[in-house]
């Protein structure tokens, strides 16, 4: 199920939001330099804070990524595997589409029920 979450201009250039869904917390990222859109967990395995929107976008032998602001662990944006070859670390990673100047993440729906 497609959810429009944000406008286009609501998400800085290679930069990252949060946006909340329900419990869930999803890190969106506009990255300007590639022309695209990632949205990923926004919760960093390695210590459970909600951070990653805030974090450092750059790339890793031509893929985008993210790395936590916390400690600088980094995540494929496209399949959200840890850079680093924790396996373990693995972030769930969610389609995103532009229609219009808005901005969509596709979830699954069972992550809508009780969405707030």
């Amino acid at each position: 199920m497609w959810i429009a979450v944000c406008k286009v201009d609501d998400v800085p250039g290679d930069g990252g939001a949060c946006i909340k869904w329900g419990e869930k917390h999803i890190a969106l990222f506009n990255v300007t330099s590639r022309d695209d859109w990632y949205a990923m967990d926004n919760r960093c395995p390695h210590d459970g804070q909600t951070v990653l929107a805030r974090g450092i976008v750059g790339d890793a032998g031509g893929s985008p990524k993210v790395a936590c602001p916390l400690h600088k662990n980094s995540f494929c944006l496209k399949d959200g595997r840890h850079l680093g070859g924790q396996d373990d670390w693995r972030l769930t990673t969610y389609p995103v589409k532009v229609e219009g100047g808005q901005v969509f993440i596709e979830l699954p729906e069972e992550k809508h029920r009780g969405a707030s």
